[in-house]
Order: C-alpha cells, then structure tokens, then sequence
C-alpha cells in the first residue's frame, strides 16, 4: 500500500498455526495491517482463510505463534475479549435480527438505557438510539429510510450495508468482512464497497475476505493469498491483474515469496 509504512501497524500475526486432529489448517501463517488499509484475505475452499478469519476475531486459539495489537502481544480467550478491545468481525450471515429496527439492531448488546423512578428502574432509550444510530450509519454513508423501520423491510444490500455499517460504527481499531457482498446484485454491492471505503478512511484496519476477485481488486490496498494454510503471496494490490491473481490462488502461478513488509 503506498504509504503503508508510515502508517501504525495495528494487527499483526506471526507463525501462526492451527491443526484440527491430522489436518494442518494454518502452517506459519504472518500477516500485518496498517490503520487505515483494506486487505483482501483470498484462497481457494480450504485454504485456510476461515480458520485464520475465527483467529483474529477470538473464535479459535492458535496451536502457535503470536498476535499482536498496537504492537502489544495478546491472546483472545473469546469473540467478546477480541471485541472489547476493538476487533469487530462480520461473517457471511449479517447477525441482523429481522424483527428489530435499524436503530435496535445498531445497539443490540450495547442498549442506551436512561433511569427510571428514584433511578432504580432502567427504560431503553429508544429516541436517543434511533438519532445515534442514523448519525452513526450517516457518517459511514449508509442511506437508510429511518432507523425506527424495520429491517425485514429493507433489501438485501441495505441489510448487508446496515450490518457494516453497524461494526465500522462500533470498531475502534479493526474490522473483518466475511464475503459481505455475497448474494448481493452489482448495486447493492456497490453500496457495500462504499462502506468498506468509508471504513477506511476512518482509519480501522479492514481484512476482506472474498471470492469475488473483482470486488477484491477494486478495493483494497494488499491483497493476501492462502493455499492450503500458507501465506504464499503477499503484495500491493497494484501488481496484481484478474489473471495473476487467479494464478496465484489456484497455483498456476508458483511462488512462495511474500513482498508484504
């Protein structure tokens, strides 16, 4: 990415390694993000993309290596500890509740409430959320109708936008995308690129996952290739084209050598 290196580095990996019984699933596994970079984390079924993925966001521990944030080794024990800290991780199901407003699914699990009588009795703040809420999908560039409606009333792509929009709201430093434009039309992927941009120029650190290369290409800054739990091209997203990229990840295109810093 041009300028990376004057940029923080926020997340890192090292030699990380996971086995499932036999089966190697991440061998030695390094990869760094720079506030303000979007990578694209890519590979074929198998390649160990979801398992490095449930790493980083506390669902699984290594076997070995090491992670750091802000340049502090840590080790997650949970999604929530990994969430606490500022990772917010979105998988290919939105987690949206349908039932719920937009406003209600923003906050869900972190409710604005406002005290009731003799400040014993706890009341959801309803109106305050729903101004929050629409200031904070607002700000990422998120149009949605009001945040007092229904998300069974939106379509696909203001779902899948919404849910976005609500981790880049919450995350304070990084946030992982699990094949957000999946299923989606050209439009309404658009707009989920749009956010994912918007993202970025927040300063998070975005790991996107995806196989939609083209979607891949347009919006990252470093693209990051996993073959059968190995990192085996690390590059600027500039030197790859559709064709290099597809060669890469399937092998036709050998190499094991790694031009991330």
């Amino acid at each position: 990415m041009a300028g990376a290196e004057k940029r923080e580095v926020i997340y890192e990996v090292k030699n990380v390694s996971k086995r499932y019984g036999s089966v190697v699933a991440l061998d030695g596994a390094s990869l760094k993000l720079h506030a303000g970079e979007v990578i694209g984390l890519v590979g074929d079924n198998g390649a160990g993309k979801s398992t490095l993925v449930k790493v980083l966001s506390g669902a699984h521990e290594p076997d070995g290596g090491q992670i750091f944030l802000d340049g502090e080794e840590r080790s997650w024990s949970s999604p929530r500890e990994a969430l606490d800290a500022g990772i917010e991780t979105l998988y290919q199901d939105s987690g949206l509740a349908p039932h719920l407003t937009v406003s209600q699914n923003v906050f869900l699990g972190r409710e604005k409430t406002v005290k009731g009588l003799l400040g014993k009795l706890g009341f959801l703040a309803r109106k305050e959320m729903e101004h929050d809420a629409h200031a904070d999908l607002e700000r990422v560039g998120i149009a949605v109708p009001a945040a007092n409606r229904p998300v069974a009333q939106l379509s696909g792509g203001q779902r899948q936008a919404v849910a976005i929009g609500r981790a880049v709201s919450w995350a304070r430093k990084v946030i992982i995308l699990d094949e957000p434009t999946n299923h989606l039309g050209a439009r309404q992927a658009g707009e989920v690129l749009e956010v994912i941009k918007a993202a970025k120029k927040k300063g998070l650190g975005v790991i996107f996952i995806s196989h939609t290369l083209p979607h891949v290409l347009e919006v990252t800054d470093r693209i990051v290739v996993l073959r059968l739990g190995r990192i085996v091209k690390d590059a600027p997203t500039s030197t790859f084209t559709g064709d290099t990229l597809v060669g890469t990840i399937t092998g036709t295109i050998q190499t094991i050598k790694v031009e991330g810093d």
